[in-house]
């Protein structure tokens, strides 16, 4: 019987940035056998970032990637966050109590630079390009076209911007939209809320100040301070220490002018801050200066965050990801795992592609945004630290629930066989792709013929 299923197009993808998003993207495409190229502005791989998380959000889609394994090797299971006063008196503690039981998986925390090597790897080194920032973006012909700093230009027939909360990407779209009237007055509004953070992972020369990197999970431990300072240290695997400093700026003006345009992720010391954190005790051990020490100056990086919600993700033939169309506050990666959602999303909207005309790409951009937009919008706290504060002050019962809530949201790649759900919770519906669901029911009528056959060609 021949196949009325039409043939899965090949659009050339220009991804935009080669942080965890991009990268994610870039895996998914790979699975799916749709041609793509990343290009990142950065001249190689930097190994920097602190501690993140990830749980029942998004751990069945590495399990169904067969990534599980290589997860699991770099991470430590924590049980709950540890909320301290300056004092070292227990503020809080945000327990995970239940999780497992109710979805399957546990949160796992690991170095931001291990899973970064892990994604990295999935993608062959002919697909990524370095040296690689985009100045100037355009769409004609049925073609999207990127020009970069070292004169190179590339044309291909959809571009990814997944280069973070500076995007030069939507920069570009959004100048193409203003000048046509159809731009949101929100959209042109500045990011908001600032913090500065300074992070870094350290290897301590005297582990004998850390008594629980001997543990097999993580003390997950934040001091809030005075000033809106706070501070945190968290034990991963490798023998090393993750740790952050933030200093959140209450006054607009002061924020101003601390803003670190397109300086994401680089390494930029700033002894004043170093200075501020110094001598302040650690959670795990010793002060905070003792970590510092303990982490190479060129791998301390600091940045500048902000809060940022953009009503438009997406025209003609470009559309965002991640960072470049929500940006969020620090909360041990939360940034991370909504870029990972928008990208499984976008995956799979790739995969149910009919054709390559601009009716089409437009509607597979629609279904992303609708499936991720309110769901990001829930995910813009206005502080993580008040966030974990506000979860203590309620009844462990109401947490619990609170939790299992947020867990059931657990996107998969919808053209791979998916995970089942392995515990007792509730997981929300996920929408099946009609290629997938064709293709499955091929299959088992073309078995269906075979088994008949085979008797009579016994005889």
């Amino acid at each position: 019987m021949e196949s009325t299923i039409p043939p899965l197009p090949q659009p050339y993808v220009i991804i935009a940035g080669a942080g965890l998003g991009g990268l994610l993207m870039g895996t998914l495409l790979e699975r799916i056998g749709i041609p793509y190229r990343i290009f990142e502005r950065a001249a190689k791989v930097k190994q920097l970032g602190s501690i993140m998380s990830l749980g029942p959000n998004v751990r069945p889609l590495f399990k169904q990637l067969g990534l599980e394994d290589e997860l699991l090797k770099i991470s430590l299971p924590v049980p709950g966050t540890n909320i301290f006063n300056a004092n070292m008196e227990v503020m809080g503690i945000l327990k995970k109590t239940g999780q497992k039981e109710s979805t399957g998986y546990g949160t796992v925390v690991f170095a931001r630079p291990a899973l970064y090597d892990l994604l990295l790897k999935q993608i062959p080194t002919e697909k990524i390009s370095f040296g690689k920032r985009i100045l100037k973006t355009e769409e004609q012909d049925d073609k999207v076209i990127i020009h970069c700093s070292d004169n190179s230009i590339h044309t291909g027939d959809i571009l990814i911007g997944a280069d973070g909360a500076y995007s030069a990407v939507r920069q570009n779209m959004y100048k193409r939209l203003q000048e046509k009237d159809e731009l949101p007055k929100s959209d042109t509004e500045d990011l908001s809320i600032g913090y500065t953070l300074m992070v870094g992972v350290a290897t301590p020369k005297d582990k004998s100040k850390y008594p629980q990197m001997k543990d097999s999970f993580s003390h997950f431990s934040t001091i809030v301070g005075d000033k809106s300072l706070s501070w945190g240290a968290y034990n991963v695997p490798g023998d090393q220490i993750c740790w952050i400093l933030s200093d959140q700026y209450q006054d607009p003006d002061k924020a101003n002018q601390q803003k670190f345009r397109n300086s994401e992720w680089t390494p930029e010391l700033n002894e004043a801050m170093i200075n501020e954190f110094r001598d302040r005790v650690c959670p795990l051990g010793g002060t905070m200066g003792d970590l510092i020490d303990d982490t190479p100056k060129e791998l301390i990086s600091k940045v500048f965050i902000e809060e940022k919600m953009f009503k438009t993700w997406f025209h003609g033939r470009t559309v965002l990801l991640g960072d470049a169309c929500h940006k969020m506050l620090p909360g041990a990666g939360q940034g991370a795992v909504n870029a990972f959602q928008d990208a499984v999303i976008l995956a799979n909207g790739f995969y149910d592609l009919k054709d390559l005309k601009i009716e089409s790409i437009t509607a597979m951009f629609q279904d992303y945004y609708d499936q991720r937009f309110e769901l990001a919008k829930a995910m813009t706290w206005s502080d993580w630290i008040i966030r974990w504060i506000m979860f203590n002050l309620v009844p462990e019962s109401f947490n619990q629930r609170a939790n299992a809530k947020r867990c059931e949201y657990r996107p998969q790649a919808a053209f791979l066989p998916l995970v089942p759900c392995m515990g007792t919770g509730k997981v929300l519906p996920q929408k099946p792709s009609w290629r997938y669901t064709e293709e499955q029911k091929q299959k088992q009528k073309r078995q269906q013929q075979h088994q008949e056959t085979q008797p009579a060609q016994a005889v």
